[in-house]
This record gives C-alpha cells, structure tokens and sequence, in this order.
C-alpha cells in the first residue's frame, strides 16, 4: 500500500509539473479553467511564466518528498528536514487548499458558477483531498 501511494502520488505531482512547465513556455491546452475567476469570468490574477515555472518546480519537489517518504526512491541529496517533515507539511497544504479560501477555491467557495469554481469542485479540490490523505498515509504506513 505504500509503495502504490508513493508512485500514484509520485506520478500525479510529475504530471502536474510537466504541465506547468509546459504553459509557463506559452502552452495553451488545458489552460482554460485552471486560474480562479470573478462571477464576470475575469481572472482573479494573472500567472506569468515564471511563477508557473515556480509552481513546476515546487511540485517536482513534492514528488521527490513522497517518493521518498514512501520508500520508493531514495533520493539521497533531499535535505534531512523535508525528508522527516516534507510529506507532513505538503499533505496539510493539499489539505488546505481543498477547504479553500471561503471566495475563489476549494470546497467552501462562494463564487461556483465559473468555469474554474465547477473544474475546481469536481477535479481540483477532490485531488487535493486525495494527495492530502496519500501523505498522510504514507507517514503513517512508512513508520
């Protein structure tokens, strides 16, 4: 169970970031209901390339941290505190970040009428809630 938790979550994060740096170098597919709208449609914000870029990387890195923490792969030049504390740490985010911000994301969301507030009820905040509760698991099986 751990080993199919640390590859599912491992796949899922490297998919992730290969999307993203697929549209921090102008990729479009996909891209349409990805960023929090207003109730008008317009975008809450605007992600530049490098910020996406960012985002690639920081979910690579979590990757790394569950696929390590599951004893998948040892990837020895992870620093000791992320190795201990990283899949504790990524999981509450993921967690988190499926209850929301009470406005724009996540399960508690008042704006759900757009675009993003349907793709985020049916695919991004249950996707959260799974990677959340993978980590956890993982922390709790890997020891």
């Amino acid at each position: 169970m751990l080993f199919f938790l640390g590859i599912t979550s491992g796949l899922i994060f490297l998919a992730l970031s290969l999307l993203h740096v697929y549209w921090a170098f102008g990729g479009v597919y996909a891209l349409g209901g990805v960023i929090p709208t207003k109730s008008n449609e317009s975008k809450v914000f605007k992600a530049p390339p490098f910020l996406t870029f960012l985002v690639a990387v920081f979910l690579l890195l979590v990757a790394m941290v569950y696929i390590n923490a599951a004893e998948v792969y040892d990837i020895s030049f992870l620093p000791k505190f992320l190795k201990e504390f990283g899949v504790i740490i990524f999981s509450s985010i993921f967690i988190i970040r499926a209850i929301g911000d009470f406005k724009y994301v996540g399960f508690f969301k008042k704006i759900k009428g757009t675009q993003f507030a349907k793709n985020d009820s049916k695919y991004f905040s249950p996707l959260c809630v799974f990677l959340g509760i993978a980590g956890i698991l993982i922390v709790i099986l890997g020891n």
